[in-house]
């Protein structure tokens, strides 16, 4: 495996790892409601606006990944898709870099 690759499977480990523990940190002090959820999304200017970047970079990254995918028939490629929704594009977009550069 190459370097580049290798430095893609690190960041979408450390992408899913990172984000993950600060929002298990976050729900154990508010609770798992989602309504708390979006209201922290939307709680001022900065925060809303960081969250409305990285919901329109996960639809244009699953845009991507699908035109991708019609083009290149890298079907495996497709698990990046769920990765972004559910986790983030800080997991999604460097694990579909990694699927994306493997050898064919």
């Amino acid at each position: 495996m190459s370097l580049l690759r290798m430095l893609y499977l690190a960041l979408a480990v450390w992408g899913t790892v990172h984000p993950m523990m600060l929002m298990l940190g976050w729900m154990s002090e508010t609770g798992l409601g989602v309504t708390g959820l979006f209201a922290a999304w939307m709680a001022n200017g900065a925060v809303a606006g960081l969250a409305w970047d990285l919901m329109i970079a996960a639809v244009a990254l699953v845009l991507w990944i699908l035109a991708e995918v019609w083009v290149r028939r890298n079907f495996s490629a497709l698990i990046a898709i769920p990765a972004t929704l559910l986790i983030g594009v800080s997991c999604g977009l460097p694990l579909y870099l990694f699927l994306r550069t493997r050898p064919v």
